[in-house]
């Protein structure tokens, strides 16, 4: 009786009580992950290291304790380790374990931020997930059609990065061909460090054509999927014949446009 009334609160996320565990889990993991990045700032780990030890710690043996409870009450515990959350789970406290052997393995637990994507049953959004069909449907269409855009680029940037090194030469930072290619790829894609800027008049020239290029290129591919995942959009709400299976976009649409046969 007590391991299905512990099952409830753990697993059970319809619950009050189950609702209130997750919401409190959430917070520990998110409170756990703060200290772990404040330990890795120097100044903070100086002043309060005593502070951060005993909450890492503190932090470790809830888990360990989290994972005990949830292994005491599932019907197969081993099953359980194997899956996908039980693996995240138990990354979440080995490392504090690991760190007393290792001393960079602190920096390993990190990985309980994968532990928020509890979140999705917490607040009921994982119907949303199946969203990602659509995402996905788009992707496929559209690789094709990126992956010769992305070759084009490629293209574009090995042109003008080996036009840059002959153009500005090693007196100018342009040392290589790589420096040259680089330079580019920053330059296309409107990041612009300014670490290596060309300083003759024919290579400004050509950097300013980069430039407006870049601006052009940026949509290519915002585009080429837009219209991907408005057809596998329509694809996914589109309604299909009876009779020879016709697929209809159309919403008002009231009879096959193709046999005639009534739509349901």
């Amino acid at each position: 009786m007590w391991k299905l009334r512990l099952y409830t609160v753990i697993f059970e996320h319809d619950t009050r009580a189950g609702r209130i565990f997750d919401l409190a889990l959430l917070v520990a993991i998110g409170i756990s992950v703060t200290v772990v990045m404040m330990e890795s700032v120097e100044p903070f780990r100086a002043t309060h290291a005593v502070s951060l030890r005993n909450l890492e710690w503190f932090f470790t043996i809830v888990f360990t304790l989290e994972y005990i409870a949830r292994l005491l009450c599932v019907r197969a515990p081993w099953a359980y380790v194997f899956s996908f959350y039980g693996a995240i789970d138990l990354l979440a406290f080995v490392p504090s374990y690991i760190n007393l052997v290792i001393p960079t393995g602190n920096y390993f637990l990190m990985v309980r931020v994968l532990r928020l994507l509890r979140v999705f049953r917490v607040l009921k959004l994982t119907e949303y997930l199946q969203e990602s069909h659509t995402l996905v449907t788009a992707l496929r269409a559209s690789r094709l059609k990126i992956t010769v855009f992305l070759f084009t680029v490629v293209a574009i940037v090995l042109v003008v990065g080996t036009l840059m090194y002959l153009i500005e030469g090693n007196e100018n930072g342009f040392d290589s061909i790589p420096h040259g290619v680089y330079w580019a790829i920053v330059t296309l894609t409107t990041v612009g460090y300014g670490d290596i800027t060309p300083h003759t008049v024919l290579g400004r020239i050509l950097a300013s054509l980069i430039m407006i290029m870049g601006y052009g290129i940026i949509a290519v591919p915002t585009g080429i999927f837009s219209v991907e995942l408005h057809q596998a959009a329509q694809m996914k709400d589109a309604r299909a014949c009876p009779n020879c299976q016709t697929p209809e976009n159309d919403r008002t649409a009231r009879f096959c446009r193709r046999c005639g046969q009534a739509l349901g």
